[in-house]
C-alpha cells in the first residue's frame, strides 16, 4: 500500500466558493484523486482552512503549516507528501514577497526531507503544488490587497525552490483557476481538473 498525504488548506479541505459550506467526498480533488489511482494507493486528506506555510496567524490559531506537520508525518507515514500551501501566505496581514512565500513553502519540504522513522526506514517523497493565481474580487479584496499581483510572481519562485530541493514540482495554475466571483476557492471543476493532472504524476513518482 503507498501512502500519498494531501497536505493543504481551504482548497484541500473542499472550502465552496461563497457558499460558507465543504464539497462531498465525491467533488474535493483529494477523494477525486483516489479515483483516479490504481489499487494499492491510500489518499490522506489533510486540508485546513487557513493554513499557511510557516507563519502564526494573528487572528485564528493553530494555523502554522509547520507546527503541525511533524506530527501529521507521524500519524500517517507517508510515501509520498503532496504539498499545496501559499495561498493564505498572500494575505494583506503577512505582507510576505513572492520570494517569502516560496521560501515557506521549501522550508515545508525541507522538514519531510528529514524526516525519517524507523517504521518504513525511508524518506516521504514531495510533489511540490504551486497554488493557482487569487483574483481580487468582493468581500475576498480587503484580505488579499494587492495579493493578485503577487499570486502571479510566485510560480517561479517555487520551481525554483523545489529545483534546489531536488523535489517534484507541479503549477497547479497551469490547469486550475480560482473562482472569478469570489476569488480564491475554486469551483467544482477545478477539483476535477487538479486529480486528473496530479494522478500520472503521482503514479509516476511511486512507481
Amino acid at each position: 500500500m503507498k501512502t500519498v498525504l494531501c497536505y493543504g488548506d481551504s482548497n484541500t479541505w473542499g472550502f465552496v466558493p461563497n457558499g460558507n459550506r465543504r464539497y462531498g467526498p465525491d467533488e474535493r480533488w483529494p477523494c477525486l484523486l483516489k479515483t483516479r489511482l490504481p489499487e494499492g494507493f491510500c489518499i490522506i486528506e489533510e486540508g485546513q482552512p487557513g493554513r499557511t506555510t510557516v507563519h502564526d496567524d494573528p487572528f485564528e490559531k493553530g494555523r502554522n503549516g509547520l507546527d503541525y506537520l511533524v506530527p501529521c508525518l507521524e500519524s500517517h507515514l507517508p510515501d509520498l507528501v503532496v504539498l499545496l500551501l501559499g495561498t493564505n501566505d498572500l494575505k494583506a496581514h503577512y505582507n510576505l514577497s513572492a520570494w517569502e512565500i516560496a521560501r515557506g513553502a521549501g522550508r515545508l519540504v525541507e522538514e519531510i526531507q528529514r524526516y525519517k522513522t524507523r517504521f518504513t526506514g525511508k524518506v516521504p517523497q514531495v510533489l511540490l503544488v504551486c497554488p493557482p493565481p487569487v483574483v481580487e474580487v468582493s468581500e475576498v479584496t480587503g484580505k488579499f490587497r494587492g495579493a493578485a499581483e503577487k499570486s502571479l510572481q510566485i510560480e517561479q519562485h517555487y520551481r525554483a525552490e523545489a529545483e534546489a530541493l531536488g523535489c517534484a514540482f507541479f503549477d497547479a495554475g497551469s490547469v486550475v483557476k480560482s473562482c472569478p466571483d469570489e476569488g480564491v476557492h475554486w469551483q467544482e471543476g477545478e477539483h476535477r481538473i487538479l486529480a486528473n493532472a496530479l494522478a500520472p504524476q503521482i503514479i509516476q513518482l511511486l512507481s
